[in-house]
């Protein structure tokens, strides 16, 4: 076994929990802000890694709420997401599930991405809506982790689909793009095949700096 686990509810620091069930994660979540929840599988080298550098993380940021769920003992949460692999950081506004951040990522990734919902709080009133964004990719794919780490540098929250385990996805896919390579990223319904960056910057409204 490579690490240590947590007790149930015994807090790291002020703000990261262990959760036994997806009734104590409701409960546990702030309802205003944000809030994150890591889905990981002790004993594995990927779940080590993201349970080290997501805690670490934390630790700079006490007042960022973290739940850490481990898919070795509870069973009840990510079936509600329809998540299907860990390591999984979901990222909830409040009580609504709005993105999810897949693998493990170094320390500093999770710092910034908490370190913006700190000092950034969102306001709905004051922020334009992001349009929705749906990835198609599998986990092979190269360029399907250039296009998620694009996104996410940019902060663009988005659903990622594994088409290589679901095979409706993949169909519908396929129907809406006529083409069966991936990545295909649909932004507010128009259909992006492979890592087009001038598209994705203008239907997103990302701005590059040129110097």
């Amino acid at each position: 076994m490579a690490y240590k686990l947590i007790k149930s509810s015994k807090k790291i620091s002020m703000a990261v929990i262990h959760i036994d069930s997806h009734e104590q994660m409701l409960a546990s979540l702030k309802k205003e802000g944000k809030n994150y929840v890591l889905i990981y599988k002790s004993g594995s080298e990927s779940g080590k890694c993201s349970f080290d550098n997501v805690n670490q993380a934390a630790e700079k940021l006490t007042e960022t709420n973290v739940l850490l769920v481990d898919v070795a003992q509870v069973r009840d949460v990510h079936p509600h997401y329809n998540i299907t692999t860990s390591p999984t950081l979901m990222v909830f506004e409040g009580e609504r599930f709005v993105n999810v951040v897949k693998g493990c990522n170094n320390p500093d990734y999770y710092i910034a991405l908490f370190e913006e919902s700190y000092f950034h709080p969102m306001e709905a009133s004051a922020q334009p809506k992001q349009k929705r964004v749906t990835v198609y990719s599998t986990p092979s794919c190269s360029w399907c982790n250039t296009l998620k780490s694009y996104l996410r540098s940019n902060r663009i929250q988005f659903t990622d689909v594994d088409v290589s385990k679901n095979q409706q996805a993949a169909e519908q896919m396929v129907r809406r793009s006529g083409q069966q390579g991936v990545p295909q990223t649909d932004i507010e319904g128009q259909i992006v095949v492979g890592f087009d960056k001038n598209k994705i910057n203008t239907l997103l409204g990302i701005q590059q700096n040129t110097n």
